[in-house]
């Protein structure tokens, strides 16, 4: 699955999970954060590392590499054939470098594209030189696509990389051919430069007929290229250049300057809503993209006789639209598995859905494409959507490579469904977070086309999380819980995911990241979930900890916290250093959260416990209740988040709110074991269960 880019606030252990499961799914409780900008097509891995901090009092650190030269050329013909190509130059500083550099990866689509690399060379730093050999080339199928014949164009070309020591330079070129590619006689490109710091020179040149000479979008510190014409009539030719060069100033700090004396002023071009650096596409408008989109996504789910029958057969009990819908959804979701490569790695050249049906696997937009074609079949209203990671793309350059996530839009009875089969065990309508508010470009024909419309926000169901946990503190000190959940929601989602990708013996690993965001530091004893596939009932998890020496009886009194999971809330916003509007407090989907804790301790133990809070405002409320019945502890806190997010202006309130929860969550039960006398008493109500 993908991979959120945000930051898990509801449980923090959950963002360890994240990278277990390898998914993309969003946490219930979420801060917004700045995506990381991509880095140059082609570049060397050395490019993907962040540039060094620098200051008066604060030493640069060494880079494990640094590129001397980064030349990319790029040369379009009429009929949208593309030659790419690249030339490195780094010096290697030390062995994390070395160790980056030990491979160079080169992905490509071989349907379409060829990829040489007519040399790769060290120059030592104690003079001597060597070329790496061809027999060091290899060339695989990706990773991702080693189990599945139908894939096997999606490759990998790799260099091993010998021989290489600090103090050492490389250089490399590589040559990606393109033909016939996907839309041709259409073509597109985008780039990234390297991040500032990283590289000393870099080029970037896009040759084109003058006949296809669209202009380039940038952003507002890339305007400063240079256009050059050769040649006149029907060879004539366009040139957009760039060039960083960074030069030493006295003080020693590397200083980007200008590429040339007299840089094109290009006020006319657009500057919006752009995802790199620099774009240039030939597709006029969206409507366009959309129209040479129809051919794989339309065309091919037309609907045929073997598609007909599979979608009777799952349907033959169904009553409903809903009831249908769901079937289909179910069938394509959970009975092929998903080969999850990024959208359009195959050029968006589809199988047929028959083939799709007759299969094991699919790509995410096959399964789409073969759910359109079950749907269509039945005569039921449904549409296919591509999700787009800008969310005002509209305004901007029609791109294949921002297209991000494919889904069916399906009518029911009363209902519309956004319906995304490539995760095996998603609710019925419920989709990553990732996409929820982005505009959406329709690919399929509609009599009433709009091309762009809005994912939803919303969730198919209201979003819940109970926690219980049932503990036991011995005599000894040690700790026994059994801890419960049951979900709906996005952390649902995250939830299904991680269990459903790891083996049943994993299981009890992934209970002890579960473990960490419950507070807890014990050994996980045992592990079980509900079914990830049944996806008409909530998702449940149960795990049992042991935490010996939790507490030490010798130290009298002793103070616990309420062994419920934290209620992570988003921070306030950070006030802005140049005095910008700070923007608005994201709370995410509506989520009402229930947590409990029974305790058992020793009947010598007299239990003193904290006072119980209760805030209300119209985005949250929050209460919690303490209390204790003999040797027994309860406590719950109860959070509802009841809007999206909290307008700037009320940024105080918000903050007092947060303050209330954290000062509330930081409070003590004191446990007195020598007093040991059989009225033991809480603060609140004693006689009173939460």
């Amino acid at each position: 699955m993908r991979q959120s880019g945000k930051i898990l606030r509801r449980f923090p252990a959950l963002a360890v999970f994240s990278v277990f499961a390898a998914c993309a799914l969003l946490p219930v409780r979420a801060q917004q954060s700045k995506p990381e900008k991509p880095q140059p097509e082609s570049a060397p891995p050395a490019a993907k590392q962040a540039a060094p901090t620098t200051g008066a009092d604060i030493k640069t650190p060494e880079l494990p590499a640094k590129i001397g030269l980064l030349d990319t050329r790029i040369r379009v013909e009429a009929n949208g054939d593309m030659r790419k190509h690249v030339r490195t130059r780094i010096h290697i500083n030390n062995e994390l470098g070395v160790r980056q550099f030990a491979h160079l990866n080169f992905d490509y689509n071989r349907a379409y594209q060829q990829i040489e690399i007519p040399s790769v060379h060290i120059t030592h730093a104690s003079g001597g030189t060597a070329d790496i050999l061809p027999s060091a080339v290899t060339d695989q199928p990706n990773p991702g696509v080693a189990d599945t014949p139908a894939y096997q164009d999606v490759r990998i070309k790799s260099v091993r990389i010998l021989g290489l020591a600090p103090g050492d330079a490389l250089e490399y070129e590589v040559i990606t051919t393109t033909k016939q590619g996907p839309f041709a006689p259409n073509f597109f490109v985008s780039h990234d430069f390297a991040s500032e710091g990283l590289a000393i020179t870099e080029i970037y040149e896009i040759d084109l007929p003058t006949s296809r000479a669209v202009k380039p979008w940038t952003l507002p510190e890339w305007q400063d290229y240079q256009t050059e014409r050769t040649a006149e009539g029907s060879g004539a030719r366009t040139i957009y250049r760039w060039k960083r060069v960074e030069k030493k100033s006295r003080a020693g700090e590397e200083t980007k300057a200008p590429a040339d004396e007299n840089p094109q002023t290009v006020t006319d071009i657009p500057l919006l809503v752009i995802d790199s650096d620099v774009v240039l596409t030939s597709f006029s408008s969206w409507a366009e993209m959309a129209t040479a989109l129809q051919e794989p996504f339309g065309a091919l789910a037309k609907p045929t006789a073997e598609v007909r029958a599979k979608a009777e057969e799952l349907t033959r009990n169904a009553p409903t639209v809903d009831e249908k819908l769901r079937a289909l959804y179910e069938f394509a979701s959970q009975k092929l598995t998903t080969v999850d490569l990024p959208l359009g790695s195959t050029g968006f050249r589809l199988r047929p859905p028959a083939v799709i049906l007759a299969g094991k696997y699919a790509i995410p937009e096959e399964k789409c494409s073969l759910l359109y074609a079950l749907a269509r079949s039945l005569g039921l209203n449904a549409k296919l959507v591509l999700a787009i990671s800008k969310t005002q793309a509209q305004r901007g350059p029609a791109m294949p490579s921002v297209l991000t996530n494919a889904f069916v839009v399906a009518r029911g009875g009363t209902k519309t469904y956004w319906l995304d089969p490539s995760i095996e065990v998603a609710p019925f309508g419920m989709i990553v977070a990732t996409v929820r508010g982005k505009p959406a470009l329709q690919v399929t024909p509609d009599s009433d086309v709009s091309f762009f419309q809005n994912v939803p926000k919303s969730l198919p169901f209201a979003a819940s999380q109970k926690v219980s946990v049932d503990a036991t503190l011995a005599a000894d000190g040690t700790l026994k819980a059994k801890v419960h959940y049951t979900m709906r929601g996005e952390n649902e989602l995250l939830l299904r995911v991680a269990f459903h990708q790891a083996a049943r013996e994993k299981w009890k690993d992934v209970a002890q990241l579960m473990s960490l965001s419950d507070g807890f530091r014990g050994k996980i004893v045992s592990a079980s979930a509900s079914d990830p596939y049944d996806t008409r009932h909530p998702f449940s998890v149960d795990y049992e900890i042991t935490q010996a020496k939790f507490v030490d009886w010798s130290k009298q009194p002793v103070r616990i916290p309420a062994m419920l999971p934290l209620l992570g809330l988003p921070d306030p916003p950070a006030k802005s250093p140049d005095g910008a509007a700070a923007g608005p407090i994201e709370l995410g989907t509506p989520l009402n959260v229930d947590t409990k804790l029974t305790l058992h301790v020793p009947s010598n133990v007299s239990i003193e416990g904290p006072t119980g809070t209760s805030v209300e405002r119209d985005y949250a409320t929050f209460a919690s209740h303490y209390a204790a019945e003999g040797s027994v502890i309860f406590a719950s806190r109860h959070i509802n988040f009841l809007m999206r997010e909290v307008p700037a202006s009320r940024a105080a309130d918000y903050n007092a709110f947060l303050h209330a929860v954290q000062t509330d969550q930081a409070q003590l039960f004191t446990l007195d074991r020598a007093a040991g006398t059989p009225g033991n008493q809480a603060a609140a109500n004693p006689s009173a269960k939460p």
